[in-house]
């Protein structure tokens, strides 16, 4: 009796095709079977490396179908490796139905790493990288993704989601409008992509930016939201770094409150709003 097969979960690019590794290259070609998301998108991928592994689709709307003929393709002793159309699967993408089946069932499942757009994202857009909180996409209706922005406003983590683009404008002003318009958010679109550009700015700023060139509206989009604890540190919401504050009383020495504020606020992002009455605090005590 042969030894089932096992099944791989492949990352493939997000963008720049030279994003994939030379692992998934040969754990692709090596596989008996690939099952991807959409399988006209990835022949684009699997041609470019010369991948002639046979192909059959696996997404939302098949998953719970195809699982006992993927049972018995690995019951026959066959390997499996599942790709998405971009970035790792599973995430905000089809999979965890047939990876939490198999798991339970006892079938080997290993992971090939590799791109993610959430963490690509993360990685460049110079909000806290140390806790983070990773939403997928937000609610389509307006009702519900205002609902769903207030349940994340207060989290002590920086935030991160994906948009679409038709949706982008609309997302962008709900931040505002429930968080506020100096919360800091990162816009990374078309990561690894030719027109790749990553803004980072009060949510305002960013708004009347997009306002005028449009084209920064197109395209595929990580959108990463400032934690409620700006110093991304554990704590309450008025905790502030110790780095900070030393930074802060030291400026306190030779400038105005108002401007030490400020700066420390450009360079830490916590509001200079709580810096400032911080200061007003310290000098009445």
């Amino acid at each position: 009796m042969s030894l089932k097969g096992v099944l791989y979960i492949v990352s493939t690019p997000i963008g720049n095709l030279r994003d994939i590794t030379l692992r998934a290259i040969d754990t692709l070609k090596e596989v008996d079977w690939i099952a991807a998301e959409d399988t006209r998108h990835s022949t684009k991928l699997l041609d470019h490396f010369s991948i002639r592994t046979p192909v059959f689709s696996l997404h939302e709307h098949n998953e719970s179908a195809r699982l006992n003929h993927i049972k018995s393709l690995l019951d026959e002793g066959k390997s499996i490796a599942l790709i998405s159309d971009a970035g790792t699967p599973l995430i905000s993408d089809p999979g965890y139905f047939l990876v939490s089946t198999l798991r339970q069932e006892g079938y080997e499942i290993l992971t090939v790493p590799g791109a993610s757009a959430l963490i690509a994202g993360l990685s460049v857009s110079g909000l806290p990288s140390n806790r983070f909180y990773f939403e997928g996409f937000l609610p389509v209706k307006s009702k519900q993704r205002r609902e769903r922005l207030l349940q994340l406003k207060n989290v002590d983590a920086t935030v991160i989601c994906y948009e679409a683009p038709h949706r982008i404008m609309d997302l962008l002003q709900e931040i505002s409008d429930l968080m506020g318009g100096d919360r800091r958010v990162c816009i990374a679109r078309e990561l690894t992509k030719k027109f790749e550009t990553v803004k980072l700015s009060g949510v305002d700023d960013l708004i009347a930016m997009m306002n005028v060139d449009h084209q920064q509206q197109k395209g595929e989009f990580v959108v990463i939201i400032e934690s409620a604890n700006k110093d991304g540190k554990k704590g309450g919401d008025n905790e502030i770094a110790p780095e900070t504050m030393q930074l802060l009383k030291q400026l306190a020495d030779f400038l105005p409150p108002k401007k030490a504020a400020q700066l420390v606020s450009d360079f830490s992002g916590v509001s200079k709003k709580q810096l400032y009455d911080l200061l007003l605090k310290l000098k009445n005590q």
